[in-house]
């Protein structure tokens, strides 16, 4: 592939690995190391063949999200020179929706997506998060243990989205296989045609059909989107209604079951689920890196010049976490980046909080004595340059029918 080559005075030095077991164990003494080596903005790899500029300053950070003129999401420059296989492609490239969008249609589809996403009724929304939970949890607690992320937030994320995109089953799953290709970068380039053949398939449905349902409001929008824009919006809410989602769902529990703070407490009532939530959310968001944009031209920030056409992408964990604003009282502080700021800022928080929050809620009251099943150094972390991910979170269920209490 093409690399642009950073002008005189640009940082100096081997790129950070992004996409390293090494660095999913432990991204944070990775972010420290960067920090010592080159201050608030990194070279790094997403892949071998991707370089990048990894902003680890929250302020910069700030500076960078609100600045669209010189930092755009368009990534169309920037994959003229990428290869249709390379796996971090598909969370690259250019799509036409709000994420990847900026100036004028930009504001027509994030208007269109903030009018479908306004219309969810979030009490409904509660209903139906416990609805599902209520099933997931019997299942699971049945044989004594259990993967929270297989068994438990995955199904909950996926089964809940279906529901508010008003999506059927047999096309949902198809777009979970093709979505999961894309976030884990393996055979990308198949996942990526699955997922636009079964949201094509979606849309066509709900013309004919409409209903109350983020789709439908997505169609009925006075933006008039057409059937390509429309399949390109519903991925953009998959991509962060699922895998987000439920890494969100698992980080808490995790801290939750682990964290004395908390697992002690919340069950108590001293700290809340909310709280648990904020904490993962400024320590391990469930994109850890991401918000990405593209200079069009050489840009000079914090006297370091960045390329061209090469992707800047915002480390929320990073910048959550800069000694320059480090703070010890995070309980129901939530100034954290992970829902990223500025235009492209998440039009979904409150659902995505509510989701998470209430999913957690569930499964706590139903199985207090939940337990991890292996020490926690024994987790192991999905590699990869974006997402704070899990492989597994395995748990014993004490009093089920195969785990009795004794």
């Amino acid at each position: 592939m093409t690399t642009s080559t950073a002008p005189e005075g640009s940082s100096a030095g081997s790129p950070f690995p992004m996409y390293t077991p090494e660095f999913a164990a432990d991204p944070h003494g990775a972010y420290a190391e960067m920090r010592r080596a080159h201050g608030s903005l990194v070279p790094v790899l997403l892949d071998p063949e991707v370089p990048a500029t990894l902003v680890i300053g929250y302020r910069t950070a700030i500076r960078i999200l609100h600045d669209q003129e010189r930092f755009p999401a368009d990534s169309r420059r920037w994959e003229q020179g990428v290869s249709a296989s390379c796996p971090v492609r598909p969370m690259m490239e250019w799509r036409p929706n709000a994420l990847r969008s900026a100036g004028i249609e930009h504001a027509r589809y994030r208007s269109s997506n903030v009018y479908a996403l306004n219309g969810v009724d979030l009490h409904g929304l509660r209903t139906v998060v416990q609805d599902v939970a209520a099933g997931l949890i019997n299942d699971l607690s049945q044989s004594g243990k259990a993967d929270l992320i297989t068994q438990y937030a995955f199904p909950l994320a996926f089964q809940v989205l279906n529901t508010l995109l008003g999506c059927p089953p047999e096309i949902g799953e198809r777009v979970a296989i093709g979505m999961a290709k894309i976030f884990e970068g393996i055979d990308a380039e198949a996942g990526n045609a699955q997922l636009a053949a079964a949201l094509a398939e979606l849309v066509m449905m709900k013309k004919e059909h409409p209903a109350d349902d983020v789709t439908t409001r997505l169609l009925q929008h006075e933006s008039a989107l057409e059937v390509p824009e429309m399949v390109h919006q519903l991925a953009c809410i998959y991509g962060a209604g699922i895998e987000p989602q439920q890494n969100l769902i698992a980080n808490a529990l995790l801290l939750i079951l682990t964290d004395e703070r908390f697992s002690g407490d919340v069950l108590d009532g001293n700290l809340t689920v909310r709280d648990a939530l904020d904490e993962v959310l400024y320590q391990d968001p469930p994109m850890a890196n991401y918000a990405l944009s593209f200079p069009p031209y050489p840009v000079q920030i914090d006297g370091v010049w960045l390329p061209a056409d090469q992707p800047v992408v915002i480390s929320m964990s990073a910048c959550n976490n800069d000694p320059a604003i480090a703070s010890d009282h995070r309980t129901g502080n939530r100034a954290h980046l992970a829902w990223s700021a500025g235009p492209h800022a998440c039009p979904a928080q409150s659902a995505a909080y509510l989701i998470a929050q209430a999913a957690i809620d569930q499964i706590l009251d139903a199985l207090p004595e939940m337990e991890l099943a292996v020490p926690k150094e024994d987790l192991v972390w999905r590699p990869g340059p974006f997402a704070r991910a899990l492989a597994s979170l395995p748990v014993v269920v004490p009093g089920s029918p195969s785990n009795p209490l004794r």
